[in-house]
């Protein structure tokens, strides 16, 4: 029987840049949970691994053996075989953890398929940053380089509406265009939160801190931001390195008006409204 896993969109509420080391890599302290729009993985039994992309977004994204998937898939069972499918539902290089997202999938599937353990968030590092928080599932404090992950609090309900132009953004040019990399961390985080508006006021204290260089490369990322907040969320807010943009929500009835509003008027941008998972 085939094996199908979600891939959930992951969302930056926050996201600090707190240094970098030595190595190259930057230091992190963001605020992640995930919605519940996203990529499905399916696994099926083969001899040789292989991959097959489909679904809307799917388009141009090579299934070749530099796929993240793939590698992934390598690196939790070399020499293990499985037909692998990936419906590709969230804009690529989008900010909001696709290929992570995609590549936790796989290990999940492949390690039920596989009949293997899941790996440790510190063997998975090396496929990306949001590999490790992608794989957990959970809402999650990340820090470190991605690899050290604290739960969070209780999170009211809430939904998010989400804006991408259709426009890559490539992570590393955003970092190498940060002009300070030694950040304040987040506040610390309150025992619990009332409601989804507590959490948006203590959210509109933190930052994005890739925001500033990302709206510098591709200056849509500010006009999105600007329709976003006159839908009336609680909070807007790039994710991740961008391009997709965010507005926080209490419900996802409003989230959905805004969504519907701001397609008719931008029909050549990705929006969609989705509903936080807990």
């Amino acid at each position: 029987m085939a094996i199908e896993e979600f891939a959930p969109a992951k969302l930056n509420l926050a996201l600090h840049v707190t240094g970098q080391r030595p190595d190259g890599y930057h230091r992190l302290d963001s605020l992640v949970v995930f919605a519940d729009v996203g990529d499905r993985v399916t696994v099926a039994s083969a001899e040789a691994l292989t991959l097959a992309v489909t679904g809307p977004e799917g388009t141009g994204l090579t299934a070749g053996r530099d796929n993240l998937v793939l590698r992934a898939a390598r690196a939790l069972g070399a020499g293990r075989g499985a037909a692998i499918t990936l419906e590709k539902n969230l804009p690529v290089a989008s900010g909001i953890g696709g290929g992570s997202a995609d590549a936790a999938a796989a290990l999940r599937a492949l390690a039920r398929h596989w009949g293997l353990p899941l790996p440790e968030a510190a063997a998975v590092l090396a496929l990306g940053a949001d590999v490790p928080v992608c794989l957990a599932g959970r809402p999650a404090r990340m820090g470190g380089i991605g690899e050290m992950l604290a739960p969070l609090p209780p999170l009211p309900e809430m939904a998010v509406l989400l804006v991408n132009p259709r426009l890559e953004v490539p992570t590393p040019a955003v970092f190498r265009a940060l002009a300070r990399r030694e950040n304040a961390a987040m506040e610390p985080l309150p025992a619990t939160f009332a409601d989804a508006g507590a959490l948006a006021a203590w959210l509109s204290r933190q930052r994005n801190d890739l925001e500033a260089p990302a709206v510098a490369a591709a200056p849509v990322i500010a006009e999105i931001l600007a329709a976003i907040a006159a839908a009336g969320p609680l909070l807007a807010r790039m994710s991740g390195s961008g391009a997709t943009c965010l507005g926080l929500f209490a419900g996802l009835g409003e989230a959905e008006a805004a969504a519907r509003a701001l397609a008719a008027r931008h029909p050549g941008w990705w929006v969609r409204a989705a509903a936080i998972l807990g």
